[in-house]
């Protein structure tokens, strides 16, 4: 059984985790290109996956959901790909 913390915080971080590899990688071993496409791909999954994060949070809030703030939390953690591409290029 996975607690919500594993569930809003930890799994957003598979992605994140995955761009900043992808980030760190030399350009020997996947081209300039094609280490710039994934970058993109994985930022692009994140950014949407954050914005339905978000637009759940709010939902929840609306409704006077006690725990919509896990929600904002994992809207959070997606949107680090997303600010690091915006900085990166």
């Amino acid at each position: 059984m996975m607690t919500r913390a594993t569930r809003h915080l930890v799994l957003p971080l598979v992605p994140t985790i995955v761009f900043l590899a992808i980030a760190a990688m030399p350009v020997q071993a996947l081209g300039c290109r094609t280490r710039g496409w994934l970058a993109f791909g994985v930022a692009l999954a994140c950014g949407l996956a954050a914005i339905a994060s978000a637009l759940i949070a709010l939902r929840g809030r609306l409704r006077g959901d006690r725990v919509s703030f896990w929600w904002i939390g994992t809207a959070a953690v997606l949107a680090i790909p997303v600010i690091a591409m915006l900085r990166l290029a």
